[in-house]
């Protein structure tokens, strides 16, 4: 099946197993910001498994596709277009900047903008890191909190190949930020990095007029 056949055979399962009583829970714990079919994580792994390993990244329509299931109103639908790039995030190049950055600007909450960040940015940022200037500069400076949280973010999974200058330099850039979900993202990236480097993590917090939360955050894991 191409992907137009893959896309129609999933809603078609979506649908059948439409679950009220589920969605009500799910769609709270969103702040019902999003209708929800009501499939719970393990079954929408389970039945969207068929059009994740068939889906073509490569063909022409791969971004069309991708959008299309951004725009369906429920939740579930997003969460399978993030599975399928993240299975496919080796093939991206640096052209899917646009597509990131609309996936991240659209239908915005953290359960959807952290997939993206840390897993499809970081990605494509590590493969060509002048993106890292010439988009992330840009959405670093953007009034969009949910830009800026992907700018923090996006080293989340990078280890010990975390450029640290670059990480202390984005914190710096944010730091006075009120917004919870910066916040929130300065202290988490804080915390993975000081499992890699613990010092460093410190030092910085120690040196840096950094928010309660923030500090909390970060100093978790070596707080342990």
């Amino acid at each position: 099946m191409d992907n137009r056949d893959c896309l129609v055979l999933l809603k078609k399962t979506f649908i059948v197993r439409r679950n009220p009583e589920n969605a009500v829970p799910m769609e709270k714990y969103m702040k019902g910001l999003f209708p929800f079919v009501g499939i719970r994580t393990p079954e929408r792994r389970e039945l969207s498994k068929q059009f994740i390993k068939q889906f073509n990244f490569q063909s022409e329509d791969a971004e069309l596709i991708i959008k299309e299931l951004w725009e369906m109103p429920e939740r579930e639908f997003q969460y399978v277009a993030a599975d399928a790039l993240v299975r496919n995030k080796k093939m991206l190049r640096e052209n899917h900047a646009d597509l990131l950055e609309y996936l991240i600007m659209t239908k915005s909450w953290w359960d959807t903008v952290d997939t993206i960040a840390s897993h499809l940015v970081g990605a494509l940022f590590f493969r060509h890191p002048h993106l890292i200037i010439e988009r992330g500069d840009k959405w670093l400076h953007s009034e969009n909190i949910w830009l800026q949280r992907s700018m923090v973010l996006f080293q989340l999974k990078y280890k010990d190949k975390t450029d640290a200058e670059l990480l202390f330099s984005i914190i710096e850039k944010i730091a006075h930020k009120k917004e919870f979900f910066i916040q929130k993202a300065i202290g988490w990236s804080l915390r993975e990095y000081s499992k890699t480097n613990s010092e460093a993590v410190i030092h910085f917090i120690e040196t840096h007029e950094l928010s309660n939360l923030a500090k909390r955050e970060g100093l978790k894991h070596i707080e342990k």
